[in-house]
């Protein structure tokens, strides 16, 4: 499928393609999207495996779309609504921020009733590629929680390999977590 271009201002005076193909569109979140948001964020797999706010509020919706918008322009994070193609309706949510270094971090969440459709490593395939192409990253991360199998499978199918297990690495809801690390290189986008 080719992939098309939608333009986006990502830092001020500056434009960039974000990528979209026929499984997905990754665009910018819009206000009309607060009542998915909050109904999305409300499944216990997004809370248990993400860092959304709890309970999730349209205050929490509204707050992620301007907070999306300032992330973009500052270039340090840049935030999709993942939309299915045809529809244009938000499935899910993704993010690559900037970890400096030529490092990047992806990381996603998908609607109950869109799992298991290809949109979640579409989304990430897209956007780790954009990351890499526009923002010349060298590197993009994904990391899971171990029990999180489907986001595994997920990185796997969007062409990251498995790096390893990073102990304690980060504190979600007052506890210190292991993650799995997985990565997407340059070279692996060319191979």
């Amino acid at each position: 499928m080719p992939a098309l271009g939608v333009d986006v201002v990502l830092s001020p005076g500056i434009e960039r393609a974000v990528p979209t193909d026929g499984v997905v569109t990754l665009r910018i979140p819009e206000e009309r999207d607060v009542d998915s948001l909050v109904s999305a964020c409300s499944d216990a797999d997004i809370i248990r495996f993400t860092r959304v706010p709890t309970p999730y509020r349209r205050t929490d919706a509204e707050a992620f779309i301007r907070q999306s918008r300032e992330g973009s322009e500052r270039g340090d994070a840049f935030a999709f609504v993942i939309a299915a193609a045809v529809t244009d309706d938000l499935a899910g949510t993704i993010l690559l921020g900037n970890q400096g270094r030529g490092v990047g971090e992806v990381g996603y969440w998908v609607r109950k009733e869109d799992r298991g459709l290809g949109y979640a490593s579409a989304a990430t395939r897209l956007l780790a590629k954009w990351g890499i192409e526009a923002l010349a990253l060298a590197r993009v991360e994904l990391h899971a929680f171990p029990e999180n199998v489907a986001s595994q499978r997920v990185a796997e199918k969007a062409g990251f390999q498995r790096e390893g297990l990073l102990r304690s690495y980060r504190e979600i809801r007052n506890e210190r977590r292991d993650l799995v690390v997985f990565s997407l290189i340059a070279a692996d986008i060319r191979g």
